[in-house]
C-alpha cells in the first residue's frame, strides 16, 4: 500500500474518537450541572396531602427555590418545604410565626403579636389543637401551619420547626396546567 492511501484513514479514526469523546464530555457535564441545580438551586416537588388546600392540592407539581434561604431568612406567609427531624415526611406548610413572635388563637382565628392576621387563603377555622397559647416562637425556629387548618399536622402538633429544617420555598406551580403560575 502506498502512503497516500493510509493517511486518510488515520484522521477519520481520530475524528470519530474525538466526536465520541466530545459527546461523552458534553453529556457528563450536562448531567452534573442538572444534578447540582436539582440538589442546590431549584427542584421539582409534588404535593402529597390535603394540608395546604385551598392553595395546593394533592398531585400538583411545584418548583422549589433552594437558593434564597441560603442568603435570607424565611418571611411570614412563605410556603416552605420542610425536611428535618420534626417529621418523618417532607412537609409543605406556610410560615406563620418568626423567632420571637407570639402566636395566639381565638375564635377560630390566629393572632401574631396581638394582631389578627389577614389570611384569605385559609380553609376552615384555626384552633390550638392542644398547643398552649399564647405561644412564643423560640430563636432559630419557625411556627408553620397548613392552609387547611382543620386537617393539617403542623407546629400545633409538631412544635416549632428549626430554620435548618427548611429545604426551600415553593415558588411556582407547574401542574396542572390550568393552575400554572406563581404561588401566593
Amino acid at each position: 500500500m502506498n502512503k497516500e492511501a493510509e493517511e486518510p484513514r488515520i484522521p477519520r479514526k481520530n475524528s470519530w474518537l474525538k466526536e465520541v469523546r466530545e459527546w461523552v464530555l458534553s453529556l457528563s457535564v450536562a448531567v452534573i450541572v442538572a444534578l447540582l441545580v436539582q440538589n442546590y438551586a431549584f427542584a421539582q416537588t409534588e404535593v402529597r396531602n390535603v394540608s395546604m388546600q385551598s392553595t395546593l392540592f394533592a398531585g400538583q407539581r411545584l418548583i422549589e427555590d433552594k437558593i434564597t434561604y441560603r442568603f435570607e431568612q424565611p418571611d411570614r406567609g412563605d410556603i416552605v418545604i420542610i425536611n428535618g427531624p420534626e417529621s418523618e415526611q417532607r412537609l409543605i406548610k406556610r410560615v406563620i410565626g418568626l423567632p420571637g413572635d407570639v402566636i395566639d388563637m381565638k375564635d377560630g382565628q390566629i393572632y401574631v403579636n396581638g394582631t389578627l392576621t389577614e389570611e384569605s387563603y385559609v380553609k376552615g377555622s384555626t384552633y390550638p389543637n392542644g398547643l398552649e397559647v399564647p405561644y412564643e416562637v423560640p430563636e432559630g425556629k419557625l411556627f408553620v401551619m397548613g392552609d387547611n387548618r382543620e386537617h393539617s399536622t403542623d407546629s400545633r402538633e409538631l412544635g416549632p420547626i428549626s430554620v435548618s429544617s427548611i429545604e426551600g420555598r415553593a415558588i411556582f406551580r407547574l401542574w396542572p396546567l390550568s393552575k400554572f403560575g406563581t404561588l401566593d
